[in-house]
């Protein structure tokens, strides 16, 4: 399989599944441009890496996600879009009745909204092309829901309820729109997440790992960034063609019970 030629966008990618995904993606030949909120020159360097590592071209352009402007002036900027991935996210845990308005108006703007702009404005593009392909990162829980997580629940149920409606709307254009929707994924997010769970729970690594933090997850084993990054690159290869409007779970079993 090769990617060569073609632009990929992926949101919220200077680390973790998004940093993944772009690797797995430059890997097999597409040009990237990286995204974050930031700034910095650590992030333009990241790109310089990205591309000497994998022999592509690779920009990062700062985009707040949280702005639709943003969001469509990414894409923009990018100048070509020919795959799309809408990864950026961020999470918040409270009950409903203590749920922080400004958190869940964040939450919904960033994991949603930030899609439905970039969609908008990559599709044109798309079509005149003839090819696109929208990979949209949405969770186990965007499939299922657990308490105390409703800002994000109703985000990614949104993202798959999303994504089968531009896959119905870009049938036979030679677009898809798919969903992947992980279980918990060893980011490094999840990874700083470790020590405290260890003490709150007094169990060393290997058991609060199994025990509490995959107790959800069947195979008790976390999915990694190179896992998520492989299902997005086989959604873009010629043998998905016919894959649009669905999800594919990358969970360890999580939605099968």
């Amino acid at each position: 399989m090769s990617l060569s030629g073609k632009t990929a966008i992926v949101t919220g990618s200077n680390s973790g599944i998004g940093l993944g995904i772009a690797h797995e993606l430059a890997r097999v030949g597409a040009d990237i441009v990286l995204n974050s909120f930031t700034d910095r020159d650590e992030d333009h360097a990241l790109a310089e890496s990205l591309a000497k590592e994998h022999g592509v071209k690779v920009r990062y352009i700062a985009a707040d996600m949280s702005k639709g402007d943003d969001c469509r002036a990414l894409i923009a900027k990018a100048g070509t879009c020919d795959i799309l991935v809408n990864n950026a996210g961020i999470q918040f845990v409270a009950p409903i009745d203590e749920f922080p308005v400004a958190k869940w108006d964040a939450i919904i703007a960033i994991n949603l909204t930030s899609a439905f702009h970039t969609t908008a404005a990559a599709l044109p593009g798309m079509r005149k092309a003839g090819w696109g392909r929208i990979v949209n990162i949405a969770s186990a829980h965007g499939l299922r829901a657990s308490p105390f997580k409703s800002a994000y629940i109703a985000a990614k149920h949104g993202v798959v309820g999303l994504s089968k409606t531009v896959a119905l709307e870009t049938a036979g254009q030679g677009i898809t729109c798919n969903a992947i929707c992980p279980g918990y994924v060893l980011t490094p997010l999840v990874e700083a997440q470790i020590p405290d769970q260890m003490k709150a729970h007094h169990m060393d690594r290997e058991t609060v790992i199994r025990e509490v933090m995959l107790d959800r997850q069947p195979s008790r084993q976390f999915a990694t960034v190179e896992e998520i990054g492989g299902t997005t690159a086989f959604l873009c290869s010629a043998a998905a063609n016919q894959i649009t409007g669905t999800t594919i779970s990358v969970d360890g079993g999580w939605t099968a019970m």
